[in-house]
């Protein structure tokens, strides 16, 4: 009976997951030509643009074209994001479990970024980027339907964050897939040894419909550069962006959206399903450094498509993406190595590992958002902060987080969250966020206010954990009232290599 009341919760999260947010709305394509003048607390160039298509007055405009260089610029992005997944993240936690479970960490990861991908071009797309109200988009993009124009013979553009400048909408939702992939990937290491892999993929389904897409759409969702026209307009685009955006908050890359959310996610589920039998009894120490260096290596890697294709463009912003990242995780490895040597007289290849990847997390949110001097004050952060967060924070909660994702993608997003409402400003080096987006104008040093911009950050951090919070209790507890949570203590014993996949990882 709970096989059958499993296929029939997963069905429905397939089949109905996106109605249940359906909003009447004009098509995603429908963005007006623009030229005005944006509210400084409302337009930032550090968040993902809904589709751009057509003007109002398509007859009069000229056709805009993608340039090729950005196209392919993309594209390149988003097989590097998918590298971060497999292998990479799958390694990474692979290592980092005991023998007996290294294979159902790879099934897990694997499998649970396939169906989210499934899941995103069905629906996924849709909720997150297209015009609904704050919280969540329409279903005008439902199995992607649009983006082929067969009148005009073109695949239908996406806006960029320059005025004029678009980029093939298919490749814009393909590379946001590998980031609704990567998140619900993240999870799985939070529960990583005694979870039933049914139970995975139908919490996945449900988490990924009611937390992932709707914070999507709050943080990233608004009408791109080209829809303000008139000052007249610009109340009523800012209207129509998401409830995040709308408070001006930055989030270049995922900070909130991926990072904060998917540890909340985890935390919640490390919480709910209890401890793995044994622990702080047992030695539960990593099966492969050696495997775990591997995946933190295709991560980090993977990481400069991951902030600097989140730029849409191949230009400058781009490139202070892509150095901010190769300096804030070479930061907080050095950070990182310190603390430990501080505290146990020895720095360990996992802590220059797990200090790679915090910085890459704390990065991710400021990435083209503040300056190279900005990027390496908040990588030397979050290497002592995540360092933390694995040690002291850890004993604090109790949770068994099997491989410590609230401690690193939690504290390390929190950190640069909050971090780039200071070093945004542009007397600290930072770019600085559009005041005008009639002249592409920034806002000057004088009028950028640092406390202002923390609080504001610091607003879309407890919407983003309260929202994943709710909505991780809620899909944990209807999981496991329909197939249950946890394995049982035999198999969790035995490994979930034989018991859940009939197979092993090693022979011999």
């Amino acid at each position: 009976m709970k096989k059958l009341f499993a296929s029939l919760a997963l069905g429905l999260s397939l089949c109905f997951g996106g109605a249940a947010f359906a909003q009447t709305a004009p098509a995603a394509e429908a963005k007006v030509e623009a030229k005005a003048e944006a509210k400084a607390e409302a337009a930032t160039p550090a968040t993902a643009p809904a589709p751009a298509a057509a003007p109002a007055a398509a007859e009069a405009a000229p056709a805009l074209v993608p340039n090729k260089g950005d196209t392919a610029w993309m594209m390149v992005a988003t097989i590097l994001v998918i590298m971060m997944v497999v292998p990479g993240l799958a390694l990474f936690y692979g290592g980092l479990v005991r023998s007996k479970n290294m294979l159902s960490v790879l099934m897990q990861v694997m499998v649970t970024f396939s169906l989210v991908t499934v899941l995103w071009f069905i629906y996924g797309y849709s909720l997150a980027f297209t015009e609904g109200n704050a919280y969540i988009g329409g279903l005008d993009r439902l199995f992607m339907n649009g983006i082929w124009d067969n009148a005009a013979g073109t695949f239908a553009n996406a806006a960029t964050f320059s005025k004029g400048v678009v980029i093939p909408e298919i490749i814009f939702a393909g590379f946001q897939a590998t980031f609704a992939g990567i998140t619900c990937a993240l999870i799985v290491g939070a529960f990583a040894e005694r979870i039933k892999f049914s139970a995975v993929l139908i919490f996945m389904t449900l988490w990924f419909t009611f937390s992932y897409l709707p914070i999507a759409h709050m943080v990233w969702f608004w009408m791109g550069p080209d829809a303000y026209t008139a000052k007249e307009v610009v109340d009523e685009m800012n209207g129509k962006a998401g409830f995040i955006w709308q408070m001006g908050a930055l989030d270049f890359a995922g900070g909130t959206v991926v990072h904060i959310n998917a540890a909340v996610a985890g935390l919640v589920g490390a919480f709910m399903i209890g401890k793995r039998i044994g622990y702080g009894r047992e030695a539960m120490t990593p099966h492969s450094l050696t495997l775990t260096m591997v995946g933190a290596s295709l991560l980090w890697v993977g990481w400069f498509g991951f902030n600097a294709g989140s730029a849409l463009e191949a230009n400058g912003f781009a490139a202070l993406a892509f150095v901010n990242t190769l300096l804030a995780a070479a930061a907080a490895v050095l950070a990182w190595c310190v603390g430990e040597a501080l505290m146990r007289g020895k720095a360990s290849m996992l802590g220059a590992a797990s200090g790679a990847v915090a910085g890459l997390v704390a990065i991710t949110p400021a990435a083209g958002n503040v300056g190279i001097g900005g990027a390496l004050v908040i990588g030397i952060v979050a290497g002592f902060a995540c360092l933390w967060g694995v040690n002291g924070l850890k004993k604090m909660l109790g949770a068994d987080d099997t491989l410590d994702v609230f401690g690193v993608h939690g504290v390390g997003g929190i950190v640069g969250a909050l971090l780039t409402g200071v070093f945004n400003s542009p007397a600290l080096g930072g770019p600085g966020f559009v005041a005008d987006w009639t002249t592409a104008t920034m806002v000057t040093a004088a009028d950028y206010s640092i406390a202002a911009q923390v609080w504001t950050q610091a607003k879309a951090v407890l919407v983003t954990i309260v929202w994943s919070g709710v909505v991780s209790l809620v899909a944990f507890k209807l999981v496991d009232l329909t197939v249950g949570l946890r394995v049982s203590e035999e198999a969790e014993r035995e490994g979930l290599d034989i018991t859940s996949h009939g197979e092993t990882a090693y022979h011999g």
